[in-house]
């Protein structure tokens, strides 16, 4: 799924208190997202995000991960899966120690 996501249109708003992030894939429809977090990994920063609406295609407790650019002010795909689990473990780590 990620690799469908046009990283040069994405947007920011906000809806009832929560970031909600809207990328447009390769159909040209729009995907809104909640923003669930940022976090950085080997010195680059992920977007965690979860879908605001039911989809086909992601399950509603699914997160989605995307490289941040902060220069271009994009969110670009991660076609690594191996990438992507250990970015994954590393923000559920994160959080079990800021819970302890």
């Amino acid at each position: 799924m990620s690799d469908e996501i046009l990283e040069n249109e994405d947007e920011v708003l906000e809806e009832d208190g929560e970031e909600i992030v809207e990328l447009i894939d390769d159909n040209g429809n729009v995907l809104k997202f909640k923003l669930l977090d940022v976090t950085e990994y080997k010195g680059v920063k992920y977007t965690l995000l979860l879908a605001a609406e039911p989809n086909e295609e992601i399950a509603e407790d699914e997160v989605v991960i995307f490289r941040l650019n902060e220069v271009e002010e994009v969110l670009e795909p991660i076609e690594d899966d191996k990438l992507l689990e250990e970015v994954f473990e590393f923000y559920q780590n994160e959080i079990d120690d800021d819970a302890e």
